[in-house]
């Protein structure tokens, strides 16, 4: 069943080519209802399958997968999934929970033994919207462990000491990427993972070349939620800035508890008024 907005679209379409007589934006108009009515049955609920990021739309399609782990392979994984779905000039883009988890850096909270400093520290940090980030002492423990202690006592001491100013993400600024990027337990991650303390992935920029030789496209591990998006790693052949690719994914089309979707194609589009 075609979308209401993209039946209106078309009728309007329509109306144009009938009284202009131009063919081939009618032609066009079919194809782009058709081109979004195929895909519509995939994409996650609350989102949506087109974006615009500057002057280009773009195809959000999430991939639909099982719980990818360490018993994975991930080349072999992905070559499964998106075999017979990638098109010339398509760009793949992976959770980096996913691919976290496929390395092993998933730990669960109950293995994890927090020092007294880990907990003294996870005291002063803000909790980020829609997770627990490092406000919470069994992540602050892995990233004391992953950025070195010295690092996290000096993002723990500036973020003391600009609190009472109103500035917030001070910590996480200072402390880096590795420690930004360790994803605590949450009730709308797929189970086992809701209850684990998932670590950035390893060498996310070489992975992503690695990954993208071995499907035959580009492709770019990023950190998207609801709060923001960060590209951690991108092939050497990606056809996009990472400005743009920001832009494309900014509303986090992918979805990690029962859509189980940590994998998508990003599709340019032409412009709707293009023949």
């Amino acid at each position: 069943m075609i979308a209401p907005i993209l039946f209106a679209e078309l009728v309007q379409n329509s109306a144009y080519c009938l009284l202009s007589q131009n063919k081939p934006r009618l032609n066009f108009a079919f194809r782009r209802c058709l081109f979004y009515n195929s895909f519509m049955e995939q994409v996650n609920p609350g989102k949506n399958l087109i974006i615009q990021a500057g002057e280009r739309q773009f195809a959000r399609i999430p991939v639909k997968t099982r719980l990818i782990t360490t018993k994975d392979n991930l080349e072999e994984a992905l070559k499964t999934y998106l075999r017979g779905r990638l098109q010339q000039g398509d760009l793949v883009f992976l959770s980096e929970k996913m691919t976290a988890a496929s390395q092993g850096r998933a730990v669960p909270v109950e293995q994890i033994k927090p020092s007294p400093l880990a907990v003294f520290l996870s005291r002063y940090v803000s909790k980020r919207p829609g997770g627990i980030g490092l406000a919470m002492p069994q992540t602050m423990q892995l990233a004391i462990e992953e950025a070195g202690l010295w690092r996290i006592l000096l993002a723990g001491f500036f973020s003391f000491l600009t609190k009472p100013l109103g500035l917030k993400g001070v910590f996480y600024i200072i402390a880096g990427d590795s420690a930004r990027a360790i994803d605590g337990p949450c009730d709308y991650t797929l189970p086992p993972f809701n209850k684990y303390v998932v670590k950035g992935p390893k060498n996310p920029k070489g992975l992503a070349q690695k990954l993208s030789q071995a499907i035959g496209a580009p492709l770019a591990i990023v950190d998207v939620n609801d709060w923001g998006v960060r590209i951690l790693g991108t092939s050497k052949n990606c056809p996009i800035s990472k400005k743009t690719l920001k832009a494309a994914l900014k509303d986090n089309p992918l979805g990690q508890a029962s859509q189980s979707t940590p994998v998508g194609i990003l599709r340019l589009i032409q412009s709707p008024l293009s023949p």
